[in-house]
C-alpha cells in the first residue's frame, strides 16, 4: 500500500474540462449531488477546489456557499487547502470533488476540513478508483504524467477508513462507471444498469456522503463502583457481641 503523503509535486485540475471524459464525470456527480442537496441544511457550505466549484447546488437549502480555489474563476475565496480561513465548527457541509486524488497529503486535508465542520455536519467526497480501467491506465508510461492519471487515486475503502478514524459515519456510498461513457453513451449506460452489483469493485468512480459523529467510537466504561449500603455481618462478630 502506497503512503498517503507524497513529496512529489502533483498537477491539480481546476476545471472538469482538463480531464478526459470530464464532462460526463461531472454530470454523473451532479446527478447524485442533486439527490442530496435538498437533504442538506445549515448556514454555510464549502466547495473545496475548482472541480467542486463547478458543481451546481441551486436546490440546496444552504444559501451561503463558499467556493475555494486559486485558479478557477468561480472562486470566492483564495486560500491554502491545508489552512482554511474559517473558524472551528463553522461549516455545515463540505464538498470535496476529487480533491483527495490530487492532494500531496490527503490526511492533512481531511483533518483541516474536519476542524471547520460542525458536529453532525456532512462531507461529500468523490474520486477515482485505482482498481478500475481508469486506474490501470495510469500504469502506462505515456499517460501517468497526464490528467487525470497523474493523480494519486486511493481506493474508496481506504477513504472510508480515514473517515472512520476521524469519527465519521458513511451514510451513502456508490461506486459506478465500470466503462468509459463519453462515446456510445446509450450503450454503456444500458450495460452499466444491467450489471447489478457485479463488478462494482472495479468501477472507476465513487461517491461518498459521511456525517460527523458527536459520540465516541467505543463507550468508556466507568472505573468506579457504587458502594453497598448494607454490608453483611459476619457470624463470629454476632457471637462475640452476644457473649458480652
Amino acid at each position: 500500500m502506497k503512503p498517503a503523503r507524497s513529496e512529489k509535486k502533483i498537477e491539480k485540475p481546476h476545471s472538469w474540462s482538463q480531464l478526459k471524459n470530464g464532462q460526463w464525470v461531472s454530470e454523473s456527480i451532479q446527478t447524485r449531488l442533486d439527490e442530496w442537496c435538498p437533504k442538506l441544511f445549515g448556514y454555510h457550505m464549502l466547495k473545496l477546489g475548482g472541480l467542486s466549484c463547478e458543481l451546481a447546488s441551486c436546490n440546496c437549502n444552504i444559501q451561503h456557499q463558499v467556493h475555494l480555489d486559486k485558479t478557477n474563476p468561480l472562486h470566492t475565496v483564495i486560500a491554502d487547502d491545508f489552512d482554511l480561513p474559517f473558524f472551528e465548527k463553522s461549516i455545515d457541509t463540505a464538498i470535496l470533488a476529487h480533491q483527495l486524488d490530487y492532494s500531496s497529503d490527503p490526511h492533512r486535508m481531511l483533518r483541516e476540513v474536519d476542524r471547520v465542520l460542525i458536529d453532525d455536519g456532512y462531507i461529500i467526497i468523490t474520486g477515482f478508483n485505482p482498481i478500475s480501467f481508469t486506474g490501470l491506465a495510469s500504469l502506462m508510461p505515456w499517460r501517468k504524467n497526464n490528467l487525470p492519471w497523474s493523480g494519486r487515486m486511493f481506493t474508496p475503502n481506504r477513504v472510508k477508513d480515514w473517515l472512520g478514524l476521524l469519527n465519521y459515519q458513511v451514510i451513502e456510498y456508490d461506486q459506478y462507471a465500470l466503462f468509459p461513457m463519453q462515446r456510445y453513451r446509450t450503450f454503456w449506460t444500458w450495460l452499466e444498469n444491467g450489471r447489478g452489483d457485479f463488478g462494482s469493485t472495479f468501477c472507476s468512480l465513487y461517491f461518498i456522503v459521511a456525517r460527523k459523529r458527536t459520540y465516541p467510537l467505543k463507550p468508556i466504561k466507568p472505573h468506579w463502583r457504587l458502594k453497598r449500603r448494607l454490608s453483611p455481618v459476619g457470624v463470629n462478630y454476632r457471637i462475640k457481641h452476644d457473649e458480652k
